[in-house]
């Protein structure tokens, strides 16, 4: 159980209390630049545990059954923390870009519900090119939004509106992500779907 692999992906959960805390404080530039730099650290982590894993042979059902779980907490950990902290705010829209977190959200629980009720039917759900794209977007979205509250230097004028570069290419990134979710989503359910009758 306490393989390198598996040892990383435990040290992504251990860190997602103080990446939070990190994030906590909305006037606390540097706070935002630790929040992005162990950010980047998780991501790094996220990938070696699995690389390792394979070129190993460690894969273990622990393994398995953590990696997602980590993922998952901490991209959800990020969103409401960032909403908390009025970061999900844009021109035009206001806030409105907190239904881009709700809907990556609700299909992560979405999901992980469907996988845990095909589970015992034998049914595996694999992840498809299209969920990878909107995993990337994902990640890119949430370390833009991290990385322009600690950069509020950042800005320009995009048109009328001043804008933080950084902050910017997140809340566009953010609903890349949620439209990909949304395809993504519907195209697990229709494999569930097939299974319950």
């Amino acid at each position: 159980m306490l393989t390198l692999p598996n040892m990383l992906t435990l040290s992504r959960i251990f860190a997602i209390p103080l990446l939070a805390w990190f994030l906590w404080w909305p006037s606390w530039e540097t706070g935002f630049l630790l929040a992005f730099g162990l950010y980047c650290l998780m991501g790094i982590t996220d990938y070696f545990d699995g690389y390792l894993a394979r070129t190993s042979g460690t894969v273990s059902k622990l393994g398995i059954f953590l990696d997602p779980i980590a993922d998952k907490i901490m991209v959800a950990a990020v969103i409401l923390v960032l909403a908390a902290q009025g970061v999900l705010r844009g021109p035009y829209v206001g806030d409105m870009h907190v239904v881009a977190g709700l809907i990556i959200l609700m299909r992560e629980i979405a999901v992980s519900g469907l996988r845990e009720f095909l589970g015992p039917l034998q049914v595996s759900v694999p992840v498809s090119r299209l969920a990878k794209w909107k995993t990337t977007f994902q990640m890119v979205a949430l370390g833009a939004l991290i990385l322009g509250q600690g950069l509020p230097q950042w800005t320009t004028m995009i048109g009328a509106v001043e804008a933080n570069i950084p902050h910017t290419v997140g809340l566009a990134t953010l609903w890349a992500a949620a439209v990909l979710t949304v395809i993504t989503g519907w195209d697990y359910l229709r494999v569930g779907l097939k299974h319950m009758d």
